[in-house]
């Protein structure tokens, strides 16, 4: 098996421990050699890529989701947030348990042997594929409204552009060398800030002002605000791949520390900020709210359009090393180009049939992100660990994390389905 510094670094085949009884001694050589091997990837760069994978389009979405659910809900933002972080560290700690465990999927497969890496590789890759389906659409969405008179007969300005986008991102698809995709993350995460800061700006120097009070509490919107939060944390099933590319996999706990930090304070202050400037009028994207005449809201709009752009990639190269590893056995790199541009060209399929952002993404919020990012995780590291046979405070924890997030996603999904079909089929 390669190692993380050779040319396959993210390769996803392994093979499970055959000896589910072999000594702590064996188990802690193994454990040495695999941190031992450097990865290419340094502790910043991975803070990069990681950032940038946490802070996603979520970050749009939050002041809409603040105000379906009233001031109050943000409480429940700061409480995926700590539960996320948790079942992120858990994620680490599986593939501490098992050295040759490298991707979400082998963490499935060793705790519920091939169902569980079945169910956990269709949960991440439905996940990831509709969260860059959501990039694509939000990108139509925002040129249209700088450009509303753009298009034709046959396509309407909208579908133009998530064409366009379409051509623009492939060739990040077609990237490898996750140190360089680390390059285009930093790109994100400087957009995420200046997106906030653009925002601002416009309300404090463009009239637009801080004049809405909001609700305190809307019991209704409660299960689209949890759907649109969970989703904001949806980057679990990269963490894997981040883990196994970093040079120094012992600060990988650091990595998530300080990504979950940053994120959690971004979300809260977009959700904030927005929620104060508009209200119950806000958008499912902040940003179609803002004046396009304004030259912060363009600033604000064209940082939206960087996003997704620099996050694609990341977000899609699990999904990647899934087909390339099903399909490409002694096939060549015209073969991988080819199952990459595929993917890409499907997802702007999937956004030309169904264009709406904010009910999409409460649909991946509550049925994937939950699944993948809260339940998944608890359940292999109980397994894994062998803690489900003794009754503990951390095994209680678990537990009551499980059925809490079996609770949102039937309530979230259920929502969300009956949204988007309200918005197809219309009364």
């Amino acid at each position: 098996m390669k190692g993380p510094a050779d040319g396959d670094d993210l390769s996803i085949g392994v093979t499970l421990l055959a000896d589910k009884g072999e000594d702590e001694s064996a188990h802690q050589h193994q454990l040495g050699r695999r941190n031992s091997v450097p990865g290419s990837t340094s502790f910043f760069k991975t803070c990069f890529n990681g950032v940038n994978a946490l802070s996603g389009v979520g970050i749009l979405s939050v002041p809409y989701a603040l105000s379906s659910g009233g001031w109050l809900s943000l409480i429940l933002l700061f409480l995926i947030a700590g539960c996320t972080y948790y079942t992120s560290l858990l994620i680490k700690r599986c593939m501490d348990l098992d050295t040759n465990i490298r991707s979400y999927p082998d963490i499935g497969e060793r705790a519920f042997g091939s169902i569980g890496r079945m169910f956990v590789a269709v949960t991440m890759n439905m996940e990831l594929y509709l969260v860059v389906t959501g990039f694509v659409i939000l990108e139509g969405d925002n040129l249209q409204n700088l450009f509303p008179s753009f298009g034709g007969d046959f396509v309407t300005g909208k579908q133009a552009f998530v064409l366009i986008v379409g051509l623009i991102v492939l060739p990040t698809v077609w990237l490898d060398n996750m140190a360089i995709l680390s390059y285009v993350s930093a790109t994100g995460v400087v957009a995420s800030f200046l997106l906030i800061a653009s925002v601002l700006w416009s309300a404090v120097f463009y009239g637009i002002g801080f004049q809405e009070q909001g609700t305190l509490f809307q019991s209704r919107g409660i299960p689209t605000a949890v759907s649109l939060y969970a989703f904001c944390y949806c980057a679990h099933p990269v963490f894997p791949t981040l883990y196994t590319s970093m040079r120094n996999k012992k600060q990988f706990s650091k990595v998530l520390l300080v990504c979950f930090l940053v994120c959690t304070t971004s979300y809260a202050s977009m959700a904030v900020l927005g929620y104060l400037m508009f209200g119950s009028d806000v958008q499912s994207q902040v940003t179609l709210n803002l004046p396009t005449n304004l030259v912060s809201s363009k600033v604000a709009i064209y940082t939206t359009l960087v996003n997704p752009l620099a996050k694609y990639a990341l977000m899609s190269r699990p999904i990647v090393m899934s087909l390339e590893r099903r399909f490409l056995v002694g096939r060549s790199r015209r073969w991988s180009i080819l199952i990459r541009t595929a993917l890409a060209a499907s997802t702007i399929f999937v956004a030309l049939v169904v264009p709406f952002f904010g009910y999409l993404m409460s649909l991946v919020g509550a049925f994937l992100s939950v699944t993948a990012s809260i339940i998944v995780p608890c359940l292999c590291y109980m397994k894994i660990s062998g803690i489900y046979v003794r009754i503990g405070s951390e095994l209680i924890v678990l537990c009551g994390i499980v059925v809490v997030g079996g609770v949102v996603l039937v309530v979230g999904t259920y929502t969300a389905l009956l949204e988007i079909l309200n918005q197809l089929i219309p009364s």
